[in-house]
């Protein structure tokens, strides 16, 4: 071989092992107690989003780009490194995550998650090549949801930015409000809704406190459900003419679709849900933030304060739900039942 001949294979060689290099962006936990809601609603159904068997150990997913600067995420079951990296990042503290080959379970396509970041000196991110696995199947690459429309991803996002965002939408509701369903009937139910910031929201994966404030906003200036005994209430229609019209059988139908959506959730406790449907993490004020999800549905609540409730067939809409008599028997519950981050 000459000398021309050397370097031409040195250099092919250099571009094969850069284009097999993966530069680490941001990677995120797939385990019972903590997995990217955008997948599913528990732990296994996310899983089987990824063709993954639902290990209760969890995996770790990493989120990057090749020398091509192609989209892959690459699935370990090494979780505790990945769980390092992610709370030295949090704390911003710099982190090299180069996981073990040995412990890679599978390299994906794509990102389930929309990033706002790209590696350095590659090209932009875009989706690689499809090409078949060992059976043969071309696998579509992983992409985020569609923003623009409404269903269980964009619901279970919304309900993510609440548990995010609590003080700021716990804000939008009075204690006087809160409470005037419970006094009346000993039950739950809902008293005004907001605007989910899934629908208003470009981008799913924004988490800045920006962007939910501004949601609740637009929910307030539109008028969201209220009953007229509420009216000073910034969230009230403007005249009794948009609350006879519009808001009456709405709230109706609204209080009936979400007390239906407690019943579920109760039978959680009789017969215990796929896991992960149920997960508790920590809150101030030596509280527990609940997390319950179901079909078609979604509750954030805080065990000593209120609930949130979003579904599938009310687009957009946050629906708060009193504290009553009856509602910390049910998120106590609940919680003792919850899985948590070990």
């Amino acid at each position: 071989m000459t000398g021309t001949d050397e370097a031409a294979a040195a250099t092919a060689a250099a571009d094969a092992v850069d284009d097999d290099a993966l530069y680490v962006l941001t990677a995120v936990l797939l385990t019972p107690a903590q997995f990217p809601s955008v997948l599913g609603d528990d732990f296994p159904e996310a899983c089987a989003a990824l063709g993954l068997e639902p290990y209760p150990g969890g995996y770790g997913l990493v989120l990057g780009q090749d020398g091509s600067g192609a989209r892959w995420t690459v699935i370990v079951d090494d979780v505790s490194l990945v769980a390092v990296a992610i709370a030295s990042w949090d704390c911003g503290m710099e982190y090299d995550l180069s996981p073990d080959e040995r412990t890679v379970v599978a390299a994906l396509p794509g990102w389930p998650l929309e990033l706002a970041v790209a590696a350095p000196g590659v090209a932009p991110p875009h989706d690689p090549e499809p090409e078949p696995d060992e059976d043969g199947t071309v696998r579509p690459p992983l992409t985020p949801p569609d923003t623009s429309v409404w269903g269980s991803p964009q619901r279970r996002l919304g309900a993510d930015e609440i548990a995010l965002q609590w003080a700021m939408w716990r804000g939008q509701i009075s204690d006087g409000e809160d409470e005037v369903g419970d006094e009346k009937d000993e039950e739950p139910e809902p008293t005004a809704s907001a605007e989910s910031p899934a629908a208003t929201s470009d981008d799913p994966s924004d988490e800045s406190a920006d962007a939910a404030p501004e949601a609740a906003r637009d929910a307030t200036d539109a008028g969201a459900s209220a009953d007229p005994s509420t009216s000073e209430d910034p969230a009230a229609p403007e005249t009794p003419d948009e609350l006879d019209a519009d808001t009456s059988p709405t709230r109706s139908d609204l209080n009936a679709r979400v007390k239906r959506v407690l019943d579920e959730v109760r039978q959680y406790l009789d017969s215990p849900p796929p896991l992960g449907r149920v997960r508790s993490s920590f809150a101030p004020g030596g509280a527990r933030m609940l997390r319950a999800d179901g079909p078609g549905w979604s509750i954030v609540a805080r065990t000593d304060d209120i609930a949130f409730v979003l579904l599938d067939d009310e687009p957009g809409e946050v629906t708060p739900v009193g504290r009553g008599p009856k509602l910390p028997e049910l998120l106590e519950a609940l919680d003792a039942i919850a899985v948590r981050p070990s």
